[in-house]
């Protein structure tokens, strides 16, 4: 299996754009720099925390040794870097509150990040097959291209405990 088609390795690649999106912010000089790096980036959280959603977390419940317990943190922490994204969105661009929205996205972002790379993929390789790893690579990239600019997403929280359920 080439790692171009496994999802783990396709979630990174999203994971090292997040943070060069986030390094852009901080190199931005006026407002419009400022929204058109956020409005990008902030598309890029909401539609990948979907996609993992759809596609990797239902997996993950059933694959790996702390799977209900790493898909329900994870799934909190996408409802937290979504609603700080929500809140990003009720300011100014520049302002303090709109920075403020923006710190608390990416330091849960940042944490959500870490957890997942140290913990989460290192399970789920542990324990799903390269042909699951590879067919999930396929459905990612197929749901990237089906949703296009978030098309047809909802971006809405889940509640953890009643995702883990329907999942296991």
């Amino acid at each position: 299996m080439s790692t171009v088609d496994d999802i783990t390795a396709m979630i990174l690649d999203d994971h090292a754009a997040f943070r060069r999106g986030f390094a852009r912010l901080d190199d931005a000089r006026d407002e419009q720099e400022l929204l058109a790096i956020w409005d990008a980036l902030a598309l890029h959280l909401d539609i990948h925390a979907e996609a993992e959603e759809a596609i990797l977390y239902p997996h993950l419940v059933k694959h790996g040794d702390d799977g209900e317990d790493e898909t329900a943190d994870a799934i909190g922490d996408h409802n937290k870097i979504r609603d700080a994204i929500a809140d990003s969105k009720l300011h100014p661009v520049g302002s303090d509150r709109w920075w403020a929205a923006v710190g608390t996205a990416r330091r849960e972002n940042s944490e959500h990040l870490a957890e997942e790379e140290d913990e989460a993929l290192p399970d789920f390789r542990r324990h799903a097959s390269a042909e699951l790893r590879a067919e999930l690579g396929h459905r990612w990239l197929t749901f990237y291209g089906e949703h296009k600019n978030g098309r047809d997403l909802p971006f809405r929280d889940k509640d953890p405990q009643s995702y883990v359920a329907d999942h296991r």
